[in-house]
This record gives C-alpha cells, sequence and structure tokens, in this order.
C-alpha cells in the first residue's frame, strides 16, 4: 500500500506538465519580433497555437509514451517507422537547428547587456553582438565539459528570474501606460507600413489580418512558429503521468494559456509604447522597458531588469549546450556516427560533438560581422532555424500516422485522438511555415533578396544532406 502511494507521488501532476511544457517554449525574445506585426500578431499567435503547437504536443505525446524509457527521442520514433536513415535524420536536425539557435538567444542576451551597463547602442552594433556571441558561447562550452551540477540549477532559477519576472514586468508597466492614457505606439502607424496598417476613408488604421497580397507581408509567421517550437522536449514525460489520456490534454491547454496571455500581453505592451518605425528585433523589449520605466521615474530597474533577461538567456543556452548533443550520441551505438565523435569527457559531456559544435556557432556567430542591420541578421539564423526544425516535424507527424498502421498493437500510454487528422493538420501548416522561412520580409530592409534566400536556401539543404550523407556511408540498414 505504501508502495503504491510512493508510486503515484513519484508520477507528474498535470499543473507540473503544465508548467514543464511552458517554460520549454517560453523565451521573452520573440516578443519584439511579434510586436512588430502589431494588432495582426492575434492572427499569428492563433495560428501558432493551433496549426503548430497543439499538434506537436499531441503527437509527440503518443510517441513519447509508446517509447518511454528508450533513449534517443525523434530518433526511436522516426526510426521505427522509416528506418535508422530517417531516424537518424530527424535527431540530427533536432541538433542543428539548437545549434543554429544559439546565436540568436545569445544576440539577445548581448543587447540585455548592453542596456545593462548603459550603452544601449551597442545592441545594434554588429562586431559586439558577434564577439558576445562567440566569447560566451565557448566559456559555456568549456564550463559543460565539467559537468558541473550548476547548470541544472542556473535553467530553473533563469526560466523564473529571466523570463517569468521581466515578462509580468512589461505586462504590469503595459497595463500602466495604457491606464495613463499615454500615446499609443500602434496608434502613430503610417500608411507606408503596409503590412500592419491600412487606410480606410482617408483614416490610417491597424491590421488585424495580414495582408495576403504579398508573401512577404507574411515571413515573420515562420519565425513567430519557431517560438511554439519544443514542446516534444517535454512530450517525452506522458506516460509519467497517472491518467495522461485526461491530463496531458488539460496540461496542454493550461500551458497553452499561460504561453498565449505572455506572449499576447507582452508583446501588446511593447508595441504599446515602441513605434513601428523604431522597433528593433533584438532589443524590442528594452526599448520598451526603458520608455516605459522613465515614464514611471524608475529607470534605475532597467539596469537590474535587463541582467535578468541576459541571466536568463545565458542560463538557457548552459541549460541546452550539452543536452542536444548527448542525443545525438545514443545514435553512435548504431554505429551512425564516427568513433571519434562518440568520445566524450570525464564527466560525459559529448567532447568532440560540442567542439563541432562551437564552430558552427561561430561561423553562424560571424555574420554580425559583415551585415549591417542587426535584426537582419538576427531575422535571418530565425528562419534559418525554422527550415531545418520543420523538416524533423513533418517527419516527426509522418512517422506518427505509418506507426499506427505499422505497429498497432503498440502500447501508447496515451493516444492522440483524431491522430491522422491532427497530423495532417501538423504538416500542412509546417510545409507553408518552411516555405515562409525561405521568403524576405517586407518589414526589414533585407538588401539584396537573392542573398538572403540563397543563405537560407544553402543552410537548409546542406544541413539536410549532410545526415543522409554520413548514413549512406556506414551503409545504414533500414531497419
Amino acid at each position: 500500500m505504501d508502495n503504491q502511494k510512493s508510486l503515484k507521488s513519484k508520477k507528474i501532476t498535470t499543473g507540473a506538465m503544465a508548467f514543464m511544457t511552458a517554460a520549454a517554449i517560453l523565451s521573452l525574445r520573440g516578443l519584439p519580433m511579434m510586436a512588430a506585426e502589431e494588432m495582426t500578431m492575434f492572427f499569428y499567435i492563433a495560428f501558432a497555437t493551433i496549426f503548430f503547437l497543439i499538434p506537436a504536443a499531441l503527437v509527440s505525446a503518443e510517441l513519447g509514451s509508446a517509447f518511454a524509457g528508450q533513449e534517443g527521442g525523434v530518433y526511436k520514433w522516426v526510426g521505427a517507422a522509416f528506418g535508422k536513415k530517417w531516424g537518424f535524420t530527424a535527431i540530427w536536425l533536432q541538433w542543428i537547428q539548437n545549434v543554429v539557435w544559439y546565436p540568436t538567444v545569445l544576440a539577445f542576451a548581448a543587447a540585455a547587456i548592453a542596456y545593462g551597463i548603459g550603452k544601449p547602442e551597442l545592441a545594434n552594433n554588429g562586431m559586439f553582438t558577434g564577439i558576445f556571441i562567440i566569447a560566451f558561447y565557448w566559456l559555456a562550452t568549456f564550463i559543460a565539459f565539467g559537468g558541473t551540477k550548476i547548470l541544472s540549477k542556473v535553467t530553473s532559477a533563469g526560466f523564473l528570474v529571466g523570463t517569468v519576472f521581466p515578462g509580468i514586468i512589461v505586462i504590469i508597466l503595459g497595463i500602466v501606460w495604457f491606464v495613463s492614457k499615454r500615446p499609443l505606439g500602434f496608434e502613430e502607424l503610417t500608411a507606408t507600413e503596409k503590412t500592419v496598417a491600412t487606410v480606410v476613408n482617408g483614416v490610417v488604421k491597424p491590421r488585424f489580418f495580414p495582408d495576403l497580397s504579398n508573401l512577404n507581408n507574411l515571413s515573420f509567421l515562420s519565425g513567430i512558429v519557431l517560438l511554439f517550437a519544443g514542446v516534444e522536449v517535454q512530450a517525452v514525460h506522458a506516460a509519467d503521468m497517472e491518467n495522461p489520456k485526461k491530463q496531458y490534454p488539460l496540461a496542454i491547454f493550461i500551458s497553452s494559456i499561460i504561453v498565449f496571455v505572455l506572449f499576447t500581453f507582452g508583446s501588446l505592451a511593447i508595441a504599446a509604447v515602441v513605434p513601428n518605425s523604431q522597433l528593433k528585433l533584438e532589443s524590442g523589449l528594452l526599448q520598451a522597458l526603458t520608455t516605459m520605466l522613465t515614464a514611471v521615474k524608475m529607470k534605475w530597474a532597467l539596469y537590474i531588469l535587463a541582467f535578468c533577461i541576459a541571466f536568463g538567456s545565458l542560463g538557457g543556452v548552459l541549460s541546452w549546450i550539452s543536452g542536444p548533443s548527448k542525443g545525438l550520441l545514443t545514435t553512435a551505438k548504431d554505429g551512425l556516427l564516427p568513433e571519434k565523435l562518440a568520445e566524450t569527457t570525464k564527466s560525459g559531456a559529448p567532447k568532440n560533438m560540442m567542439l563541432i559544435q562551437g564552430v558552427i556557432v561561430t561561423i553562424l556567430a560571424s555574420l554580425y560581422f559583415f551585415m549591417k542591420n542587426v535584426s537582419v541578421a538576427f531575422f535571418l539564423l530565425s528562419a534559418l532555424t525554422i527550415a531545418v526544425y520543420i523538416i524533423m516535424y513533418i517527419l516527426m507527424y509522418a512517422a506518427a500516422i505509418v506507426l499506427r498502421k505499422k505497429q498497432p498493437n503498440l502500447e501508447r500510454p496515451y493516444k492522440a485522438p483524431a491522430l491522422k487528422f491532427i497530423a495532417i493538420v501538423g504538416i500542412l501548416a509546417a510545409v507553408f511555415a518552411l516555405i515562409l522561412s525561405f521568403v524576405p520580409p517586407a518589414q526589414l530592409p533585407i538588401g539584396k533578396p537573392a542573398s538572403y534566400i540563397a543563405i537560407v536556401a544553402i543552410g537548409t539543404i546542406g544541413f539536410f544532406i549532410i545526415p543522409l550523407i554520413i548514413a549512406n556511408r556506414k551503409k545504414v540498414n533500414k531497419n
């Protein structure tokens, strides 16, 4: 009887799962990107929640519960459906997108540090941003080599101190700004800002639905979808719930509300304070906080919040820096990686894999040295991240459909309702977002669109074919 109570107490509760899922998704770095869409942000957030977050959560929950106890995540899921080669491709894409993601989150941290030291102009300095990314990333890599236990503590503290706390503050300040009847940024739109404004009877009004006359106007959708990615990381814990069939959907509903509220009201607060023409993707949150805190005569708090935000970003990097690499190392057991890449430190950190990861991050961070506009470099890397990541999601959705037919008797503690329909919806939304990731955004001064498209295309194709080449050279079996 006592053992049953003990086992029951160790089960993940609905609230805990909801918080874990929200923590895996939430990041303040995306608020300026959504704020840049002004009132159309409601459309983008709804699209990302309904057509991406929910399908990804339900499908990955079924797969995660079915393969609970087996290491490898999407490697095992996709591999069971299509063979080891495609399973390896899926886990590779999950790993490499994370590598491409590092420069964007560290650029956000660099902007926060710039404001924290009273030098906000450095947030728009590509040289400062690039050097900061490279220096901190290598520092974090060498710290991770030691396998220090502090990493997990930094993650939890970083989420609360660097994400939840500043997020709540910016929402409260936004409410104060609105109640004080101060000028609203989205009321200062001009007729030239066609992606977010329209003219009705000679009066400029904000759009509530995107301008569909040109795909360029929808480019930010791919970046916003990226903000809702990563739910599959927590889905593997669905089997650890007492009644996953009922509790998991409820947890996803609760976490979706948390994500929706923080993203929506946080972005709305920024849009209300910072005029669209002045908003920077990498530092928009700090721009808004500067204006709002100055208005309530509390500018001194900006420096504290800036370091909190930077701490949250840096904590996130430290927590993820070795995890995805370890996931990829699971494939080494099946002979899919050269033995040299499977070497680890005494603490178990994947040494050579992390060194390669660092080299790639360094190359990507160098983009900031050559691109005049930091926001363009920030969005370019975000587009490349989602293009790579979205392919993995397509493989995951397809695997779920195939496994229902291929292994109908496979025990599934959590079984997604109408899985085929949900997975197809997810695939269609993913393909749409994938296409948009190659389209230069009308909201940014891209310069040469051909160069933008070429970088995203070459990066995506290159990262996609690398695992296939490795698998073919290793002569991987289909099963």
